[in-house]
């Protein structure tokens, strides 16, 4: 049963509404996701209360979006505020004005809340166990340690990009250089206040629109092969890189600017400062970016209570499978019974081969024997790219963007040809790697003959060495197993060629 349920995000910078589905087939989606720049910190007056130019804008948004959400038959809305409604004297009026007027009633989140929020998304849709998390929005900025993917430490710093453009830069040019040294030294001395900051070596994880921002400049500048931002990893190197791109380029220069909003031009040198400051600060062993943020957090933990199975951070992986299994209709059974099959053939072979494999191909291995030709529900006489490019350009949480395309290629082997095809998209991985690439691939794809008709007649497979590099597959079975008989002695070549010798199939009854 599907569950609707829209979230407004009432941000210093932004208001977006982002209205998910939920099944417990497909898990979580987005299906509607726009925005308005309301800036609504830039109407706090100067005893921090928000003036009625700023209450007329936020009345506007909400009715608007409220609308929106009706049609999409939104069954619950969830209006969130943070930092600039937070911050403000005037908060509990406003409140009050905008039930009577709209009958819209908005829930302020707490520092700590946000803070936590923004952890959780991170926490259940990636697989980094140990970081410090950054998310800088228009009023605020909030930062959490984690361990083990277990909260430790967080903080709220009363201060965001459109408050650190104000404070610093006023009318002056982003790239102003007198403004940037002050800000720069104002947050080095802000982040100093927390002990728990300095020299974790860990991974910096950014939340929000400015690190998307950040991350879709970085990956515009290089061309970057496959599509998504969630989980894009760079280095302090390709921050400077994107920072001095920044500082270096007039206002004109930046409207153009491939991966930046417009909305974001004069704001988005401060959050790369936030970024850079951090990075060196906590001496990072990556900035890694992540697409979930305090919306799904708030949204994730909202379900995970309703329903205690959901969303479990240390299932990350074989959720996200599960749930894409699901939405391209892959026949569950015949899917595990593959699997089986396919993790017995490679123990068998990893000792009569020279075939070395990394936990980390083990997994991916199963995985892609899993949601082998995942594909063919497009169309299945075009299995393998179908395939290739869903998974490739898809957004799968817990995986890493190299990770994700290994998947890929193993998910959609059809021969060597088309994989190193697919490799020279991205130009990824040495050859070494292609090599046990295509290894596996051609374990799944003889794996999967032996159950091409979805009848799960096999039951076992058994290996044995005769002699004289001859060798023998028992395929022990149930039924009437001719069309697999078949494909399993066309696609034997890529058995044979690990085990670098013949092979002879028996198919026997169980």
């Amino acid at each position: 049963m599907e569950e609707r349920i829209g979230l407004i995000d009432i941000g210093s910078n932004t208001i977006r509404l982002v209205i998910f589905s939920f099944n417990k087939d497909t898990g979580l989606n987005e299906i509607l996701n726009i925005k308005t720049p309301a800036r609504l910190s830039q109407y706090l007056m100067s005893e921090n209360k928000m003036n009625d130019e700023g209450i007329h804008v936020l009345k506007e948004t909400l009715s608007s979006f409220k609308k929106v959400a009706t049609k999409f038959k939104v069954k619950e809305l969830h209006p969130i505020a943070t930092a600039a409604i937070r911050q403000s004297e005037n908060r509990d009026d406003l409140i009050k004005q905008l039930k009577k007027d709209i009958n819209i009633e908005i829930q302020v989140v707490p520092e700590e809340d946000e803070a936590f929020y923004g952890y959780y998304a991170i926490s259940h849709t990636t697989d980094i166990e140990d970081g410090i998390s950054v998310d800088i929005g228009g009023g605020s900025t909030e930062v959490t340690l984690f361990k083990d993917k277990k909260l430790k430490k967080a903080h709220s710093f009363p201060f965001g990009v459109v408050t650190l453009k104000r404070q610093f830069f006023g009318e002056k040019d982003h790239n102003d250089k007198s403004s940037i040294k002050s800000m720069e030294k104002f947050l080095s001395e802000q982040f100093s206040q927390l002990d728990w900051l300095n020299d974790q070596e860990i991974a910096l994880v950014g939340v929000g629109g400015s690190a998307r921002n950040v991350a879709r400049i970085h990956q515009s500048s290089h061309s970057y092969p496959i599509g998504g931002v969630h989980n894009y990893t760079m280095s302090l190197k390709d921050i400077d890189e994107v920072y001095n791109t920044i500082r270096k380029s007039s206002r004109d220069d930046l409207t153009n600017l491939d991966g930046l909003s417009r909305d974001r031009i004069d704001i988005i040198l401060p959050a790369v400062s936030v970024f850079k400051t951090l990075f060196k600060k906590i001496d990072a062993t990556q900035f890694t970016f992540s697409r979930k943020g305090i919306r799904e957090g708030y949204v994730m933990n909202l379900i995970r209570q309703r329903h205690p199975d959901e969303f479990k951070k240390e299932n990350v992986r074989q959720d996200a499978l599960r749930h894409l299994a699901k939405e391209y209709h892959i026949e569950e059974d015949s899917a595990n019974r593959r699997l089986k099959l396919a993790q017995s053939l490679l123990n068998q072979l990893l000792k009569e081969s020279d075939l070395k494999i990394t936990d980390n191909e083990k997994n991916l291995f199963s995985e892609g024997a899993y949601i082998y030709y995942l594909g063919s529900f497009i169309d299945s006489d075009s299995s393998s790219p179908h395939t290739y490019y869903l998974i490739a350009n898809s957004m799968i949480n817990g995986f890493s963007h190299k990770d994700r395309v290994k998947l890929a290629l193993l998910a959609s082997f059809k021969n060597k040809s088309l994989l190193k095809f697919y490799c020279k998209e991205t130009e990824w991985f040495t050859s070494k790697e292609v090599d046990t690439l295509q290894a596996l691939g051609g374990i799944i794809k003889f794996v999967n003959a032996l159950n091409i008709s979805y009848t799960s007649f096999v039951e076992e497979v058994k290996l044995k060495e005769k002699k004289d590099d001859k060798y023998e597959l028992y395929v022990y079975y149930k039924g009437e197993p001719i069309a697999e008989e078949y494909q399993a002695n066309r696609q034997k070549k890529h058995i044979e060629k690990i085990l670098k010798g013949k092979v002879s199939i028996i198919f026997t009854k169980s």
